[in-house]
């Protein structure tokens, strides 16, 4: 299992504590060079602040409160959306405030992540949560649920929110816009976290597990 989390929800559903290892996954730092980020500013005309959400649009992604305290705390601040229309919710988006960029080319997608003034991702359910941490990764903190995996990624480095509570998310979004030397901070301290969720490190315990079983 790649989180506690996930843990906790097999052992729910019946599977016993001592058959469960935790694996946590990994994420590389991506080098942005000047000239690819020009590109990517220009390609989608990136705004010098934004607020940014990665994932495909569906109903545990919770975009539609994460809209309604956008609306109502940072209309000023811009959102974009980067990924697939996905199924479920009808979401309204309003155009002035926030972009759906859709698919993003995984080159570009390190771009934004690193130009990001954070990322934003009150899920209501992740297995792990990796946007959080390839965002981290690229020196970007992260606004996100304290009630999932991704709570575990973020650690301290981020914002954990009450996924269902507009309010607390409206709240977090504005200290992204009334303080960013404080969230320039919480990047340095989220780049230094990612640095310890390597593969090198999944795949050490993997094998690690695949020994215990085997042995």
């Amino acid at each position: 299992m790649p989180s506690e989390a996930t843990a906790a929800d097999c052992e729910a559903h019946g599977v016993e504590r001592d058959r469960i290892r935790i694996v946590p996954w990994g994420a590389d730092r991506v080098e942005v060079s000047a000239a690819e980020r020009e590109r990517v500013v220009a390609t989608y005309g990136l705004p010098p602040v934004f607020l940014l959400f990665v994932g495909t649009q569906e109903p545990r992604k919770n975009l539609r409160r994460l809209l309604e305290a956008h609306a109502a705390a940072t209309p000023d601040v811009p959102l974009l959306l980067a990924g697939p229309a996905g199924w479920g919710d009808e979401i309204e988006i309003d155009s002035r405030t926030v972009r759906h960029l859709g698919r993003v080319p995984q080159a570009d997608l390190a771009v934004l992540l690193d130009q990001a003034a954070a990322l934003v991702y009150p899920s209501l359910m992740e297995g792990f949560g990796m946007p959080v941490l390839e965002a981290m990764a690229q020196g970007t903190a992260a606004i996100t649920s304290a009630s999932t995996a991704t709570a575990e990624v973020a650690g301290d480095t981020g914002l954990l929110v009450d996924p269902t509570d507009t309010v607390d998310i409206g709240e977090a979004l504005a200290s992204v816009r009334d303080d960013p030397a404080g969230w320039a901070r919480r990047g340095r301290r989220a780049a230094e976290r990612a640095s310890r969720f390597t593969w090198e490190a999944t795949a050490a315990a993997l094998e690690s597990v695949y020994d215990e079983a085997v042995g």
